[in-house]
């Protein structure tokens, strides 16, 4: 059986929907970004109990195509951002027109529609969230950040990490160092 899951945008998503399930006693075959395959079917009481334990931690199930369509788009994402094999230099529209099949501007607007954000702005605010964890779990520079992340120089990622957080990337460490002592 396959539950598509709403709002899984990264490892510890897949980690902490994975644990849920073997709380409940299911069986997972396979978790990754937006779907879980059980090794059999649940019932609708089951699935009630699964559904509720993923609304207390901010996933939810999908059910519609348009739905289904928007996770394919934040799964792309996310591919695209954090796997270690993805060229980051791959335009995001063309990245999303071939693994997903449609024309960017139908994409776009499906997005904007269920979302009530652009994909540009997602895929940014995505970026910055990759960016907060490289800062304070890597020893890559701020200028190998931006390269990874494919900025085309640091000044352009310190600018668009403020106009995200509010800090430069500089402050953001250091206070997240503070809070750590």
């Amino acid at each position: 059986m396959t539950l598509c899951i709403k709002n899984m945008v990264c490892r510890r998503c897949i980690m902490v929907v994975e644990s849920e399930l073997k709380k409940l006693g299911l069986h997972p075959i396979s978790v990754v970004l937006g779907e879980v395959k059980l090794q059999d079917s649940i019932s609708e009481s089951q699935k009630k109990v699964l559904l509720k334990s993923l609304q207390t931690l901010g996933f939810d199930f999908i059910d519609d195509k348009k739905s289904k369509t928007v996770e394919s788009i934040k799964k792309g994402i996310a591919d695209l951002i954090h796997s270690k094999n993805n060229d980051h230099k791959v335009n995001l529209s063309d990245h999303l027109i071939k693994n997903l099949g449609q024309d960017y501007s139908t994409l776009s607007n499906l997005f904007s529609e269920l979302e009530n954000t652009t994909i540009e702005k997602y895929f940014i605010s995505q970026k910055i969230e990759k960016v907060k964890g490289l800062l304070l779990y890597s020893k890559l520079s701020l200028s190998q950040i931006a390269d990874t992340l494919n900025y085309s120089n640091v000044a352009h990622l310190s600018n668009q990490f403020k106009k995200i957080t509010g800090f430069t990337p500089t402050s953001f460490k250091q206070l997240q160092g503070q809070k750590k002592h």
